[in-house]
């Protein structure tokens, strides 16, 4: 019988990962009895996913989240690796602040965002960490899913000035919708003249919509503006044999609906096939009262010369 190759023998044994839980730092790993050897093999395996420095993530649970989920977990994990509590001298803000706050989000970074009063040594920050440093009172913090968060009207007030017009509207569109109060935006935007990104914060409020129920309908009316088409009107419901439907745009007096098909709106909550199925019987109840549709999808709000002329012919 041969002897086992020298590659056989120092292999390291794979120890399974705890029963309980899907995240941990690299000590609590240890101390369930992996050393390193192990903890690279589980990665290698693809059964562990590294976070970020010192923290990982069950491989499975990672890869059953979407990218909204995903850009949450990181937060999580910095949160677990830094052993952050309820105490703290930061924040999360900004663009991290959104999320843990459930704001849509669209075309940004990764990065786990925290706010200081005073810049911290260059090696606090880790690479998946953008550190941000302005003046906060306690009254401009919460308690988000048991982290420290700045307010939701801090929260869409740091993170609009720091973005393109466009994204900065998709943030303000759905914090008004879910409840920010306009008048503390508006005081907040009226004594920070000079600020940095202040004139976009006041555009995305001057022309913020909180009818909108998705980025993709904020960025299509975004578009439709900047396109200088003749607005529709959002959210618009209209009767049919099927009873009352809500279209996302229409053009009430050349019964021209607008849909956006996000990906979401098919594939979050019902099973795909239904949602489909009762799409199209509620637009053809519609068609039968004289209702044309326009349906559009991400790709088309980048091609804006063909989106251009194909509402203007429909409205023609």
């Amino acid at each position: 019988m041969e002897p086992p190759s020298s590659r056989e023998s120092t292999a390291p044994i794979v120890r399974p990962l705890p029963v309980r839980g899907y995240i941990w730092r690299t000590d609590e790993l240890l101390r369930f009895g992996l050393n390193s050897r192990n903890i690279k093999a589980l990665v290698e395996a693809g059964e562990l996913h590294r976070l970020r420095y010192g923290c990982y993530i069950r491989a499975s649970k990672w890869n059953s989240l979407g990218p909204r989920r995903q850009a949450r977990e990181r937060i999580v994990a910095h949160a677990h690796g830094t052993l952050t509590t309820s105490t703290g001298g930061f924040v999360y803000s900004h663009l991290s602040a959104a999320r843990l706050h459930g704001l849509f989000v669209w075309g940004v970074d990764d990065k786990v965002h925290v706010l200081h009063q005073t810049r911290p040594s260059s090696d606090r920050w880790g690479r998946d960490v953008r550190g941000h440093t302005e003046t906060f009172t306690e009254d401009d913090v919460v308690q988000v899913q048991g982290l420290r968060a700045t307010t939701l009207e801090r929260t869409i007030f740091d993170s609009a000035r720091m973005l393109s017009y466009p994204k900065a509207l998709v943030i303000m569109d759905h914090g008004l919708r879910v409840g920010a109060d306009i008048s503390a935006l508006a005081d907040l935007a009226a004594v920070s003249s000079g600020k940095r990104g202040i004139r976009t914060l006041r555009k995305a409020l001057d022309n913020a919509d909180p009818r909108s129920e998705s980025a993709g309908e904020t960025l299509t009316r975004e578009l439709m503006q900047r396109l200088r088409i003749r607005p529709p009107q959002p959210q618009f419901e209209v009767q049919s044999r099927l009873g009352r439907h809500r279209m996302d745009f229409a053009w009430e007096e050349e019964k021209l609906a607008l849909e956006f098909d996000g990906r979401t709106k098919y594939f979050d909550f019902k099973p795909t096939d239904e949602v489909i199925f009762q799409e199209r019987r509620r637009e053809k109840a519609l068609a039968e009262e004289g209702w044309r549709f326009i349906r559009i999808e991400w790709k088309d709000l980048f091609q804006e010369r063909a989106f251009k002329e194909r509402i203007l012919r429909a409205l023609r």
